[in-house]
């Protein structure tokens, strides 16, 4: 059988387009010989519709796109399609299933159901789906297939050494005579999960004795990010056709046999970097942005950036500002229009000195005088996001917050000044990830001033401030928030990793307090196994402390 992967970016909503893509990826795949084509899960819905999936309207638009597809037409003629859809049920629960269609010859031939609901970290599908009660096995194109859906195939026991459900549904598949596992997937990207995931693969096949065709999105939808990778296995678990990552590809492939393209998986950084730069584009591109806009401050955050948001979109469409007040060096504002001299973007200079002075003289008569506090300093951030809100809106820009993962943990920002803003790109970064990234972008020239990844980080909002006046340093901190927040270690354990227990107390209360700071955060692109924002769920009014 040739089988094609449709590795494709759909929108949540955009039936039309994402129909349109369906059918241009199909009369593509039978171009080439395929048999049989892959789409994504839910791929003709978009993925993740979330709450739209309780709209009546929603759903009936979803129905009619499937019916559309579900006819003999040129397109479809020759050819057989799975691809995922929403199908609705009159049984008790919610009313739907997560499912797939399989058109053979523009004919639904039959619907598959996903079996195993994630309802963990960004995965709520337990809220919206029913689990399918059986599995779905199918002749294709004269082989048996077993008709999977994304966490149907991520249960294994053979590889897990805990699994989350007591099923297995490729098991089960493999059980009733399966010859090929088909799998199709919004499994989105976090760091080291290609390679997980490709091993989790591979050991399933290894496993089952069957080949496995795996199909994943790529694109950005909201925070997520999906990397594509699409994969094929062979019966002993090797890759024999893979997909390239973080792009729209079509791979086609031979079972038995292989032929298919190989593509080869980046470099750790390279892949975090394009992660970035991908989750940007779409964000923008799907809420209706043109361009980006940001401030630059000559620090190595807003570097870095800086430089995802010029691979992101043309250059000319992004503005960096530079923002001076009275605390901010001189080799600040130079460093800043450097770097957007080296990203060819463009620069403007805005001093908040002036408007700074007005709030003191407009608060003077209620703060009397009492001494110059965080306040102050507050005030300031403030000055510049409204400054850069105000380009936002004129120019129809997405306003970039330029924080990353460590501030956000401890608080260390500013509600409605630093975190002001439509996307926090680098918002999953720990500093020390930041400065990792930045040093990679200038592998080959020098991109981001060395200057700025050099000078120890600060705020520049009071005189001679440096972040570690106020935070552990950024490579321990990093290392303790990495076991609390990602691997959920708590005071003991982080005690018996060496971390002085005062340090350990004193990081875990800033994280517990900043909840509420959290909360109001601009969307973050998660790209670490525990992002801030809808994996993570904690009460804001509490009293539980370390």
């Amino acid at each position: 059988m040739r089988i094609a992967l449709a590795q494709i970016n759909t929108t949540v909503g955009a039936f039309e387009q994402n129909a349109a893509r369906i059918k241009d990826y199909t009369e593509r795949a039978k171009a080439r010989g395929a048999q049989l084509v892959l789409f994504p899960e839910l791929g003709l819905v978009g993925y993740p519709p979330k709450d739209f999936l309780e709209l009546p309207e929603f759903v009936h638009q979803a129905e009619r796109a499937l019916e559309d597809l579900s006819r003999p037409a040129a397109w479809n003629r020759g050819i057989s399609v799975y691809l995922g859809a929403i199908e609705r049920h009159e049984g008790p629960g919610a009313g739907l299933y997560n499912a797939a269609a399989l058109l053979v010859d523009g004919q639904r031939r039959i619907m598959a159901r996903k079996t195993l609901l994630p309802t963990y970290d960004v995965f709520d599908e337990g809220r919206y789906f029913d689990p399918g009660p059986e599995v779905t096995l199918a002749e294709v194109a004269g082989t048996k297939a077993g008709l999977s859906i994304c966490e149907d195939i991520w249960n294994d026991k053979a590889f897990w050494r805990k699994r989350r459900y007591t099923r297995d549904p490729i098991e089960e598949m493999a059980a009733k005579g399966a010859r090929l596992i088909l799998n199709i997937s919004a499994s989105p990207y976090a760091q080291g999960k290609p390679r997980l995931r490709e091993e989790m693969l591979g050991a399933a096949a290894r496993h089952h004795r069957v080949p496995i065709a795996y199909l994943n999105l790529v694109g950005g939808n909201d925070s997520l990010v999906f990397d594509g990778h699409s994969t094929v296995f062979d019966e002993q678990g090797a890759v024999i056709a893979r997909a390239k990552g973080f792009v729209e590809d079509l791979v086609v492939v031979d079972l038995p046999g292989g032929g298919g393209l190989v593509a080869p998986l980046a470099a750790d950084l390279d892949e975090l970097t394009e992660a970035l730069i991908v989750g940007t584009r779409d964000y923008a591109q799907k809420t209706g942005f043109k361009g980006a806009v940001l401030g630059l401050s000559g620090g190595i955050d807003s570097c870095l950036t800086a430089f995802i948001a010029a691979r992101a979109f043309p250059p000319d469409e992004v503005m960096g500002v530079a923002m001076p007040s009275r605390y901010t060096a001189q080799m600040s504002n130079a460093d800043a229009e450097l770097l957007a001299g080296n990203l060819g973007i463009r620069f403007t200079t805005l001093p908040i000195e002036p408007v700074f002075e007005a709030f003191l003289k407009a608060l003077r008569p209620v703060f009397g005088d009492a001494p110059p506090d965080v306040t102050e300093e507050n005030i300031q951030a403030r000055v510049r996001g409204t400054l850069l809100m105000a380009l936002s809106n004129k120019h129809n820009k997405l306003l970039l917050t330029t924080g990353n993962k460590s501030e956000l943990s401890v608080g260390y920002c500013t509600l409605y000044g630093d975190m002001a803003g439509g996307l926090a790109v680098i918002g999953d970064l720990p500093k020390m990830t930041v400065f990792s990234l930045s040093k990679n972008a200038n592998r080959s020239r020098e991109i981001i001033p060395e200057r700025s990844i050099l000078r120890p980080p600060s705020a520049e909002l009071r005189e001679n401030q440096k972040d570690e006046d106020s935070l552990p340093p950024y490579p321990v901190l990093d290392s303790l928030l990495k076991a609390y927040v990602e691997e959920r270690k708590e005071s003991p354990e982080l005690a018996a990793m060496g971390f002085p227990p005062d340090t350990v107390k004193r990081v875990l209360s800033l994280v517990l307090r900043s909840e509420y700071k959290r909360r109001q955060a601009a969307p973050t692109l998660r790209v670490s196994p525990k992002a801030f924002g809808e994996g993570w769920r904690f009460p804001i009014a509490h009293r539980f402390g370390y």
